[in-house]
């Protein structure tokens, strides 16, 4: 079903088509403890029928519809407190895919929810191993709704909800890959400052005052900044607090 790209020097070159698993980020995990595998290499199915998400949660998506696959990528020029950006310029290079089809409201939800007009349209789940204070391998799992039209919950959303449009699953894989590698290019350039003010600038809720939740109580903050190990910076009555991913919720 799906092609190698020929418009990538190795993101997609090695290309694994299963049409069913639980899930590929678990799936491609298992095949590297298995075998060698080079750098880039893609599994992709039809249907990831226990899809994780971030904080333990369950990404569903409809069989045959959407995009869900793992990437493998080698970052071991990347020091350990620096492994947010490998959360960064995935979804930069998600949301770059997404403007490029005409949905110019796209923005990040920190860590790396993709919404768009508010309503979340992609999860992504990076899963790292830790070689002494680099990382020695990371697994990039995307769940990227396509021609889905249901939700449950209705805060989710698709490109075909957005533009009435049904697409072809190889073609948008093949615009996809090309935007991941080049963003993943840019890291492994060292271009982190480009990377952070990308990052923020697409950033939903900046400078907005929204309600959140630490600790069991409730607030209001502004978002100021990410820092470079993925930290939200945030203004509040209280004066400026930091939050890991693990101690913050967004009330909305």
């Amino acid at each position: 079903m799906y092609k190698i790209p020929a418009n990538t020097l190795f993101v997609g070159q090695r290309l694994v088509f299963v049409p069913e698993c639980q899930s590929t980020n678990t799936l491609l995990a298992e095949m590297t403890t298995k075998s060698a595998l080079p750098e880039g290499t893609v599994v992709i199915t039809n249907h990831q029928k226990a899809g994780r998400g971030q904080r333990g949660n369950v990404w569903l998506a409809d069989a045959g519809l959407n995009l869900t696959l793992s990437i493998l990528l080698n970052p071991n020029f990347l020091p350990v407190r620096h492994q947010f950006q490998l959360t960064a310029v995935t979804s930069l290079a998600v949301c770059g895919y997404l403007r490029k089809k005409g949905l110019r409201e796209t923005f990040i939800k920190w860590p790396n929810d993709i919404l768009v007009d508010r309503k979340k349209i992609c999860g992504i789940l990076i899963e790292n191993s830790l070689q002494g204070e680099t990382i020695h391998q990371s697994i990039v799992g995307i769940g990227l709704n396509l021609n889905q039209k249901i939700f449950v919950p209705s805060s989710a959303t698709s490109l075909f909800s957005e533009t009435g449009k049904t697409v072809d699953l190889n073609n948008e894989l093949h615009l996809l890959l090309p935007e991941i590698e080049s963003a993943y290019l840019q890291l492994r350039a060292g271009n982190i400052k480009w990377i952070q003010s990308t990052y923020l600038s697409l950033l939903y809720g900046k400078d907005q005052w929204l309600p959140f939740e630490s600790e069991g109580k409730k607030f209001s903050g502004k978002i100021k900044d990410v820092d470079e190990a993925g930290r939200l910076i945030l203004s509040t009555e209280n004066g400026e607090r930091s939050f890991s991913m693990k101690e913050i919720t967004f009330l909305r």
